[in-house]
C-alpha cells in the first residue's frame, strides 16, 4: 500500500469506532449521521498533518471535494444516499492517489460481502429476532454505511500491516 504504515497507525485508533459507529448506524436507522461525517473530517484535519507529509495531507482535501462532487451527483439522480455520499467524500482523503484501484477493488469485494451477509441476516427470523427495530431489516435499499466504514476499516489495517 501507499499510505505508511505510520501514517495507517496514527488514523486507525481514530477512525475505527467512527467506521464501526457508520455500519451500525446504517444498518439500525439507514442513515449516516452528519456527526459520522464531521467526526471523520476532523480526524484528518488533526490527525493528518501529524501522519502525512502536509503536501500529500493537502491533496487529500482535493479528493474529498471531488467525491463530495460525484457523491451529490450520483444521490440527486437516485443512485446513492445523500449519507453514503457524504461519508465517502469524507473517506477519500484517507485513501493515498497510488492506492485507488486497490482500495476500490477492496470496496467493490466489501459491498459484495456485506450485501450477501445482509440479506441472508434479514432472511433469518433469529437475527432478525435479535434487532427487531432495525430499519435495514424493512427497507429495499442497501444499507451502504454496512460497506462503506469497514471498506475503510479493512485498507488502514492492510497499510498498518505493510500492505
Amino acid at each position: 500500500m501507499a499510505l505508511s504504515e505510520i501514517a495507517a497507525i496514527w488514523f486507525l485508533p481514530f477512525v475505527a469506532p467512527i467506521a464501526l459507529w457508520v455500519a451500525w448506524s446504517d444498518l439500525k436507522w439507514m442513515k449516516i449521521h452528519n456527526y459520522a461525517v464531521i467526526a471523520l473530517v476532523a480526524v484528518y484535519s488533526i490527525i493528518g498533518p501529524l501522519a502525512l507529509p502536509l503536501q500529500v495531507w493537502a491533496w487529500g482535501w482535493a479528493g474529498l471535494a471531488l467525491v463530495l462532487v460525484v457523491g451529490f451527483v450520483l444521490s440527486s439522480v437516485g443512485l446513492l444516499g445523500a449519507g453514503d455520499a457524504k461519508f465517502a467524500a469524507a473517506m477519500a482523503p484517507f485513501i493515498a492517489l497510488a492506492d485507488l484501484g486497490s482500495f476500490m477493488l477492496l470496496l467493490s469485494a466489501v459491498i459484495v460481502i456485506s450485501f450477501i451477509a445482509h440479506r441472508l441476516a434479514r432472511s433469518s427470523t433469529a437475527i432478525v429476532g435479535l434487532a427487531p427495530d432495525w430499519e435495514s431489516w424493512q427497507r429495499r435499499e442497501f444499507p451502504l454505511g454496512l460497506a462503506l466504514g469497514p471498506a475503510l476499516l479493512l485498507y488502514l489495517v492492510a497499510s498498518a500491516l505493510g500492505g
